[in-house]
């Protein structure tokens, strides 16, 4: 099981940020990726899936493209998503299993035994505009709008 997503950065891993999309939902899926190496050098993945699934599968086959394109031994990952989903089914071992998705997490799972440290832990979607923009681009579309993050309420003193 990958460590908790309350632990510190580590050091010396690759750092993904992932997303999917799915058009329809469920539809054809497209996948993104940001990948960073420990050395700071960047990769992309974009790439359109012929399966149709939902948004959440996308998310998932997004996660597990990336790292089958990872060394395979001898590094960490710590992995970024918007999908809440997605990071509870991979972090917390009670998480109420998806049925229709339970082998997809288990493969993902095992993948992520792999990679020591490893950590996956969500982020606010503002934050994970380009591997949006890269699951989206798989799929012919638009870079989504740019939406400025979201206020915090003001409180009166």
């Amino acid at each position: 099981m990958p460590a908790s997503s309350s632990d510190s950065p580590i050091g010396a891993s690759w750092v993904i940020h992932c997303d999917g999309s799915a058009l329809p939902n469920p539809g054809r899926m497209g996948l993104g990726a940001v990948l960073i190496a420990p050395d700071g050098t960047r990769q992309t993945l974009t790439q359109a899936t012929h399966t149709i699934g939902c948004n959440n599968e996308a998310e998932l086959r997004a996660v597990m493209a990336a790292l089958r394109s990872l060394p395979g031994t001898g590094c960490g990952v710590e992995v970024y998503s918007d999908n809440s989903v997605l990071v509870e089914q991979l972090m917390q071992a009670n998480a109420r299993p998806i049925a229709r998705l339970a082998s997809l997490f288990d493969e993902a799972r095992e993948m992520l035994t792999h990679f020591d440290p490893c950590v996956v832990r969500w982020l606010p979607r503002h934050r994970n505009t380009e591997a949006d923009a890269l699951a989206r681009q798989a799929l012919g579309m638009p870079p989504k709008t740019p939406s400025p993050p979201p206020k915090r309420p003001r409180h009166k003193r």
